[in-house]
């Protein structure tokens, strides 16, 4: 089985691959190789270890979004400065390999000069969603480790902004004084909601909310699950706090993980606006398929 093409979402820790077809998805794969683990020279055998049984006798494209396209990266792809469509051909970089079975292009991130921001892996699932939704004109929120909130106009990225909330939740609830009471999975509704609505009206008072979970969890034996929902609703609501200018009085598209989107749609419900889900892989193929077919036309 050969396919058409491989779409390729390479993360910090982790590496996914697709072969598509003309109906979509043939067959999938993933591993543990993210950028974060990997020296220049060992890309490409990572990729190889998932894709080689879908190669075959011909030159198939290989189409990669995310941190390989970084500086500390596989092959670096030098960011597109916004304003301007999220992917476009002609920023895509091809990268020198060994294998001649394979064509291997990184779709390059975007960058904002002022105020300095930049995203890579984003981009390509706004355009996925731009691709699923043409039409759209309005705001797009990425939860994550690092947070993007996008303003979309006539088919381009406008303005961004970045959060630093998921790396902040795992650090706090992992690291800091904080992790003595956050073991655990569970969560509460009440305390995420109660975190948020904390934040949202005095989000200047971040360091000392922050400090009280500890507190609690001495003198107050606040449980664990409670404790973990709550700082995520104070994270979360100095976000909102802080992006209030994108998405006051919009109607906010969310992309991401299922469970994280639930709570940004929740917290967002809370502040009177409406929010619509897309799944993140969706998004993310449908935007690295809308440059294989503009590769196909170029070919």
């Amino acid at each position: 089985m050969t396919p058409d093409w491989i779409a390729v979402d390479w993360g910090t820790s982790n590496l996914r691959v697709w072969a598509m077809g003309p109906d979509g998805i043939r067959a999938e794969a993933r591993s543990d190789d993210g950028m974060g683990r990997l020296a220049r020279d060992q890309f490409e055998a990572a990729l190889l270890a998932l894709v080689s049984p879908w190669l075959g006798g011909g030159v198939v494209p290989v189409i990669v979004c995310g941190m390989a396209g970084s500086r500390q990266g596989w092959f670096e792809a030098p960011y597109r400065t916004v304003p301007c469509t999220p992917l476009d051909r002609a920023g895509l970089v091809r990268v020198p390999v060994q294998d001649a079975r394979m064509a291997v292009y990184i779709a390059p991130g975007l960058k904002q000069t002022k105020p300095a921001d930049v995203m890579r892996g984003e981009e390509t699932q706004i355009a996925g969603a731009l691709a699923l939704h043409p039409a759209f004109d309005g705001v797009m929120c990425l939860p994550g480790t690092h947070s993007k909130w996008a303003r979309i106009s006539a088919g381009e990225v406008v303005s961004f902004q970045t959060y630093l909330t998921g790396e902040l939740f795992a650090l706090l609830s992992e690291q800091s004084v904080l992790r003595h009471g956050m073991a655990g999975k569970g969560w509460d509704d009440a305390a995420f909601d109660a975190g948020l609505a904390d934040a949202l009206s005095r989000p200047d008072r971040i360091g000392a909310q922050l400090f009280n979970l500890r507190a609690e969890g001495l003198i107050g034996d606040l449980p664990a699950a409670r404790a973990r929902a709550r700082l995520s609703g104070l994270l979360i609501g100095v976000e909102l706090a802080a992006a209030k200018p994108y998405w006051l009085g919009q109607v906010v598209t969310l992309i991401g993980a299922d469970a994280l989107c639930k709570s940004y749609a929740r917290a967002l419900r809370t502040q009177g606006v409406e929010a619509r889900l897309l799944p993140a892989t969706e998004c993310s193929l449908a935007g690295l398929a809308s440059l294989a077919r503009q590769l196909e036309k170029t070919a």
